[in-house]
């Protein structure tokens, strides 16, 4: 044998001796990253949900690891294409409801043997989004697809207050129930959700506001969804609400963590070790719920920036107080974790020119408050709580041009007038300044309720 060919051969030999000690070595736990990739188990979609909110349908794929994707629309018939890399179904799809949604069926198939491709049958033409989320608290990797029919990504027009003549406006009250859909918030003892605690007392508490004249209610969310924190403060703001308030129930590591608190923002930092863990537990909401695509169409931050501070800074004060007085009503139906208004930078209370409230019910991690949270009878009497600490800094403190404002100034004992203007009629502007058409008829010695353009009412007290 020639020198040459015997170091070739020695060279291959040495070859497939390291080869063999890096399979050898793979064995033993210590796989390199070039060959683990080799051996990678694929993805699996371990379930699949499907939620309907008023803002979009979303499509929630629950993943045994992090995935590449992507998505594409189809016409005639309407199909949205998912493809999913290297990743099998691991569930039966045939279950997902799909009811009331845009979406009128699902299909997979296995493409090159390695890829997955999920394909949405439409019954209508949909805007698509998709986005990842990495794993947080009790979820792990997920893929979020989003539907947004035509009329979904027109902006809902929102019912503003009354704005009436004689400064008689209602007092609007944008009460936002906590978490929602895919985050349930904190989770108590028998798998009590915090989402579906602080959506009950939103609703009692909406129903106290509605019986008091001068209120008008606007719930942030109406049913099992997720709002981003963002999009909440301006659903609060287009509804041009004069107080915000945020429902939560607390939680911690320790059962023993028990008491209701009450928070307002904070520009300058928290006012206690407490309150900054608040603020990030109920700040990660958008990570788990899946805000989506981040908008970047405010153009000069710094400027809007300073805004900001100069807004929430005039209301800061209003929120304070107000909390103070929410505090007092709760303190003797529940005990106190923080006997004052605490403060942190939360995402969901920057709310320009709006009071803005979170207030933690108590902690549902703690077995005996989540209990009572559990409880109709006690999510009633925290609502009424706020309702009373609530209105009585409106009685006295009343936003400008409301109907409390009238009444403080002694609207009530005076005489208003009202010039007819097209398209009233009688019975609507007894309806704006609270009184009967019978009362408005007598102090004008009308006979019927036939009024003409340009006529001037005389306008009884109530």
């Amino acid at each position: 044998m020639r020198a040459n060919d015997l170091k070739n051969r020695c060279s291959k030999l040495a070859v497939t001796i390291v080869f063999f000690k890096a399979i050898i070595f793979a064995m033993a736990g210590g796989m390199p990253l070039f060959v683990a990739s080799a051996f990678a188990a694929p993805t699996s979609i371990e379930s699949v949900r499907v939620r309907q909110s008023p803002e979009r349908t979303r499509i929630v794929f629950d993943l045994s690891q992090p995935v590449k994707h992507r998505i594409f629309s189809l016409a005639n018939p309407r199909r949205l294409v998912i493809d999913i890399e290297e990743t099998d179904l691991a569930v039966d799809i045939s279950d997902v409801l799909i009811e009331g949604t845009p979406i009128t069926g699902l299909r997979t198939a296995i493409r090159e043997n390695k890829d997955l491709r999920v394909v949405l049958d439409l019954s209508k033409y949909v805007k698509p989004s998709s986005f990842v989320l990495s794993p947080i608290l009790q979820y792990g990797d997920r893929l979020v697809v989003d539907l947004y029919t035509e009329e979904q990504q027109v902006a809902p027009v929102i019912q503003k207050a009354d704005q009436i003549s004689r400064q008689m406006r209602d007092v609007v009250i944008a009460i936002d129930a906590g978490h929602g859909g895919d985050d349930p918030g904190a989770i108590g003892p028998g798998k009590l959700y915090e989402k579906t605690v602080v959506m009950a007392i939103a609703k009692k508490l909406k129903i106290y506001f509605e019986r008091e004249q001068g209120y008008k209610v606007v719930l942030i969310r109406t049913g099992d969804y997720y709002v981003g924190l963002k999009k909440r403060t301006q659903l609060a703001y287009q509804s041009r609400a004069d107080v915000f308030l945020s429902i939560h129930a607390d939680s911690f590591k320790s059962p023993n963590a028990s008491g209701a608190s009450v928070y307002a923002i904070s520009q300058r930092g928290a006012t206690s070790e407490a309150a900054r863990r608040v603020a990030e537990k109920e700040n990660r909401a958008d990570l788990i719920g899946g805000a989506g695509i981040i908008s970047m169409d405010d153009k000069d931050d710094l400027l809007a920036g300073v805004l900001l501070d100069l807004a929430m800074d005039a209301s800061l004060d209003a929120s304070v107080e107000m909390g103070k007085n929410v505090l007092n009503e709760i303190k003797p139906i529940n005990k106190l974790h923080k006997t004052s208004v605490e403060q942190a930078a939360f995402a969901v209370l920057k709310s320009p020119d709006i009071p803005s409230l979170l207030i933690e019910t108590g902690f549902i991690t703690n077995p005996a408050e989540s209990k009572k949270l559990k409880s109709a009878k006690h999510q009633d009497r925290i609502a009424r709580a706020i309702f009373t600490g609530v209105n009585q800094y409106m009685k006295t403190k009343p936003p400008e041009g409301s109907y409390f404002a009238w009444k403080r100034r002694g609207g009530a004992s005076q005489l208003s007038t009202y010039k007819i203007v097209r398209g009233d009629t009688l019975s609507g502007i007894a309806d704006k300044y609270r009184v009967s058409t019978k009362k408005i008829m007598s102090v004008n010695g009308l006979d019927n309720a036939n009024i003409r353009i340009g006529q001037v009412l005389k306008i009884p007290s109530i």
